[in-house]
């Protein structure tokens, strides 16, 4: 037998060569997987970044500025995110995005011009007031429109000045699989 440290590199480079095949088979049927079903990528990938997002907030209020009091998370606004982050966001977003190319195909700047416009004048006004309505309902408010007369109209206007360039970077640059993750790398910066 041989003591310790006298292994020898040729079974550990067999090892790690097996160790790496099975690692690249995994994460090749991983793409594969969600290449076949895009939903569930965005729907995935847009709920752990948009909760992640609201975690890093709370963080940030509770333990770095202390800006908040109460120590403990707010477990039911992780609940209230992920509603809105998997289930209504991405599939919304996913849809909306395979209908705007479909119909406007290509990469010059009247088509780009176009979606952008589309995409922050028609569609994002219902999806801002679903959320503002939405979170008003999930916190049991009494008036669940309040929030949304308040800060719909800032909100589409800051809306306007930083996603109308983001999004025409994104229809620019990105393809069309890659649309709602773009959005929400871009939503989880600026939250």
């Amino acid at each position: 037998m041989l003591p310790y440290g006298e292994i020898g590199i040729r079974p550990l480079k067999k090892i790690i060569c097996i160790r790496y095949e099975k690692q690249k088979m995994i994460f090749r049927k991983i793409r594969i997987f969600f290449r076949r079903r895009p939903l569930l990528k965005n729907m995935i990938a847009y709920g752990a970044m948009y909760v992640g997002a609201e975690f890093s907030q709370q963080t940030l209020l509770k333990k770095v500025w202390k800006d908040d009091t109460d120590p403990n998370y707010d477990v039911d606004s992780f609940g209230r995110y992920t509603f809105f982050g998997v289930f209504w966001y991405p599939v919304a977003y996913n849809y909306w995005y395979r209908w705007l190319d479909s119909r406007f195909v290509g990469k010059s700047l009247a088509v780009i011009t176009k979606k952008s416009l589309l995409d922050q004048f028609l569609m994002e006004p219902p999806l801002l007031a679903s959320f503002y309505i939405g979170m008003s309902i999930m916190e049991g408010k009494k008036d669940i429109m309040a929030e949304c007369k308040e800060k719909f109209g800032p909100t589409f206007l800051t809306g306007c000045v930083y996603w109308l360039p983001a999004m025409a970077l994104n229809f620019w640059l990105m393809p069309n699989s890659m649309r709602v993750i773009f959005l929400e790398l871009h939503y989880s910066q600026a939250n």
